[in-house]
């Protein structure tokens, strides 16, 4: 396939042109125009890149890739070698950040709240937060220890748990990743408990003060599923060899 095409493709699949994002979405280093082979990975990190080289990718699709506001447009150090490897084999990099998260089937939080059996209501937030972010149930009322436990079977990690109080959780908002800023609009959903990647300090408090439950289940851990979705998405439509490398992150 041509990389223009699957570039154009993808962009109209997540609607990239929707969102205001803090790095490009779409093709971020441009390699050889045949796509056959590709690669899909939480990170454009270099472990991803050499075992994208190993597998013979053409291109490498990520929701992390490159080129964030605020970072030094110089490149050098990390980032000289990560774009010398992409360039010395000829592979391009493909990189969706917020159109990944919203995606209403293929996005992280789509993909997570299949995962943990939540039942998806509604976009937190529209406007501001660009409806990245959800509100749902679950099926039946669980604990904090038994939700605790839940999301560290499906996920394979133990998530950090904030009490919020003695309430049950049913009505539940999540957003992968290093959302934990948006716990303010989960507690005026009247969400009985948050779900995000990260943790901040002043979580803590917001949760304990407002008797909202809290769970930190890792910012990649609750990342890793959208873009492998994706990638099957796109194999099992365009007829593209897929492989999706997980690079562990305890982060």
């Amino acid at each position: 396939m041509n990389l223009y095409a699957l570039e154009t493709h993808i962009n109209t699949l997540l609607n990239v042109g929707k969102f205001r994002d803090y790095a490009p979405n779409g093709l971020q280093v441009e390699g050889r125009a045949g796509v056959k082979r590709i690669v899909t990975g939480v990170t454009a990190s270099q472990a991803l890149l050499d075992a994208a080289v190993e597998y013979g990718a053409d291109a490498i699709l990520v929701h992390h890739g490159y080129f964030w506001k605020g970072e030094s447009a110089v490149i050098r150090g990390m980032k000289k070698r990560r774009i010398a490897t992409l360039l010395q084999h000829d592979i391009s990099l493909l990189g969706y950040h917020l159109p990944l998260d919203a995606h209403p089937t293929l996005g992280n939080n789509a993909q997570l709240a299949a995962r943990l059996g939540i039942h998806t209501e509604g976009v937190m937030d529209e406007r501001e937060l660009q409806g990245v972010g959800n509100v749902g149930s679950l099926a039946e009322p669980m604990s904090l220890d038994a939700f605790g436990q839940h999301v560290a079977a499906v996920l394979g990690r133990e998530p950090l748990l904030i009490t919020g109080g003695e309430h049950p959780i049913q009505r539940i908002a999540w957003c992968t990743g290093g959302a934990q800023g948006y716990i303010q609009q989960a507690f005026e959903l009247g969400a009985d408990a948050y779900l995000s990647g990260e943790i901040s300090e002043h979580t803590v408090h917001f949760a304990r003060e407002n008797s909202i439950h809290y769970v930190a289940a890792g910012h990649h851990a609750t990342e890793r599923y959208g873009i492998q979705a994706l990638g099957e998405h796109l194999a099992a439509t365009l007829g593209l060899e897929h492989r999706f490398i997980d690079i562990n992150n305890p982060a």
